[in-house]
Parts: C-alpha cells; sequence; structure tokens
C-alpha cells in the first residue's frame, strides 16, 4: 500500500504474507479521498476507522493532518501491524488503536465523529447492521458523513441518510450523511 498525499506521500507499506485483510486498493483510495477533499474539509475532524485491516485509510488520513484517528479492528495482527506503523510514522497522538469486534465497538463507544470509514469483508453481512447502529446512536457530528467500502452485491440505498455510490473497479462506496442540525 502507497500513501497517496501529505506529510508521507510515497511511503509504502507492505504487510506480511498470510496477512488477514486486504487493503483498499490505491485506485479506489485516489477516488474516494478526490470526492471527499471535494465535500468536505480534511482539517480537524473525528475519524473512526471500522475493520482498520492494514491501516491503510487511517494511515491516508492521518497523512493529510486531517486530525484525530480512530482505529478498530478485531483482529490481533492487523492491530499489531497498525500500531507498529502508527509508531514508525511518529503519529501516536493522532491515532488511537482498538482490537474490537467493530458491531460492539459501535454500540458501546461513547465518542461522536465527523466521518466514520468501515471496510468490512466484502462477504459479511454486516454493513447494514453497522449503518443502522451508527444512525440509531447518534454517532455522526451535524453533517457527518459515514463511508461504507463494499462489493458489488450490497446495497444500502434503502437508508433514509444514502447520499450515493461510487465504483472504482470492484470497489464500492456508499456515503451515507447525517443531515440533522446541531442542537434539534
Amino acid at each position: 500500500m502507497r500513501i497517496i498525499r501529505g506529510i508521507l506521500k510515497s511511503r509504502r507499506f507492505s504487510a506480511p504474507k498470510g496477512f488477514p485483510s486486504r487493503p483498499t486498493t490505491d485506485y479506489a483510495k485516489e477516488g474516494l479521498f478526490n470526492i471527499l477533499e471535494n465535500k468536505f474539509s480534511l482539517m480537524n475532524l473525528q475519524i473512526l476507522d471500522l475493520c482498520a485491516g492494514t491501516g491503510n485509510i487511517t494511515l491516508e488520513f492521518a497523512s493529510r493532518e486531517s486530525g484525530h484517528i480512530t482505529a478498530v479492528d478485531q483482529n490481533f495482527n492487523c492491530v499489531k501491524f497498525i500500531k507498529n506503523l502508527v509508531k514508525e510514522v511518529e503519529m501516536e497522538e493522532n491515532i488511537e488503536v482498538y482490537r474490537a469486534d467493530v458491531r460492539d465497538f459501535v454500540k458501546k463507544t461513547t465518542k461522536t465523529f465527523d466521518l466514520i470509514f468501515a471496510d468490512p469483508p466484502y462477504d459479511s453481512p454486516i454493513h447494514a447492521e453497522l449503518v443502522a447502529t451508527i444512525f440509531e446512536r447518534n454517532l455522526l457530528n451535524a453533517n457527518g458523513l459515514t463511508i461504507i467500502e463494499h462489493g458489488r452485491r450490497t446495497d444500502l440505498t434503502h437508508f433514509p441518510q444514502f447520499e450515493q455510490t461510487k465504483q472504482y473497479g470492484n470497489v464500492y462506496f456508499t456515503f451515507l450523511r447525517n443531515t440533522t442540525i446541531e442542537n434539534e
């Protein structure tokens, strides 16, 4: 995986052979961040990266100095790998890494976020469950954005917060926005 932009631009990180996660492709990641930069200021955000895997998306946000990032994955090897990367790039102050089932994490966290990114395994049935819990628990700040990475079989258009789905090869990103106004 390669960091596309920012203070870590062009740095490459490789997961060990047999790693239990697949990183978002550079092509899809570049498309995602182009959309984000055109829709959103990526400065001083509270970001949650669910199913963080290799830490690819976490490090891309950190490289762009986007704010504070919380990365969550249930796999011990993924968490260890991300923690080592965070230490290597000296970003311990900006990135927290937790080992937890992401479903439990979103049910229990007391924090709110400006942006939530989730990349569960494509064949996992939890995509809709995560979206429902995020919005039921009001985990997004006003005008906050949830982005779910998924394969072609996942359809999240039935959620009232649905904004759009973008495709990059075999990678799909569905964008859902919290349209509530603060102090409602």
